[in-house]
């Protein structure tokens, strides 16, 4: 059953949310050991046990999804997830630069180096793992990313390499890391 977050902080909501980042750090620390990312997979997430996300993921933590959603309905933005995003490079969202020209200057997804993107990979397995438990298949990493919409977010090849590994993943399971790390 899903935590009731109310956003205060207490000992039984530290621990649970402790005790899931860690699951979740072992199974991407796994995953990406099975890709042949073993130092990817060791630093993984680390800044989720700086006070800036932790004690906000304490806080607003559910059990089975990110507490970055409930602060960010209470809040109205997630600064626990704009911390995040600005110091771990598998997630797309780090991968952003200024542009110049092209009539306007904006700011514009650039692509992401294929070990991060097989990190980001092993992280969405992870996370589903994590949050569905016991209800977790090897389709829902690839649902998760379809639902989601990154048109103009992430680079256009970073979209098709990871969408690739997901339907990989929901294709074979977890020979997809086998496959991965000998570079098929």
């Amino acid at each position: 059953m899903p935590e009731q977050t109310n956003g205060e902080l207490n000992i039984k909501k530290v621990r649970r949310h402790l005790r899931t980042i860690v699951h979740h750090r072992n199974l991407v620390f796994r995953h990406c050991r099975q890709c042949g990312l073993f130092w990817q997979g060791l630093v993984h997430d680390l800044s989720k046990f700086s006070p800036a996300e932790f004690f906000t993921g304490a806080r607003y933590y559910q059990g089975d999804r990110s507490p970055n959603d409930a602060e960010r309905r209470d809040r109205g933005a997630s600064y626990a997830w704009m911390h995040h995003k600005g110091r771990n490079r598998h997630h797309y969202e780090y991968w952003t630069d200024y542009k110049i020209g092209e009539p306007e200057p904006r700011y514009t997804p650039v692509p992401m180096p294929n070990k991060y993107i097989i990190e980001m990979f092993c992280d969405r397995v992870a996370a589903c793992e994590t949050y569905y438990r016991d209800k977790f298949d090897k389709s829902q990493p690839l649902a998760y990313f379809e639902r989601c919409r990154t048109d103009g977010l992430m680079h256009p090849e970073t979209a098709e390499k990871i969408h690739n590994l997901l339907r990989l993943y929901a294709e074979i399971g977890e020979e997809a890391f086998d496959r991965i790390r000998k570079g098929e």
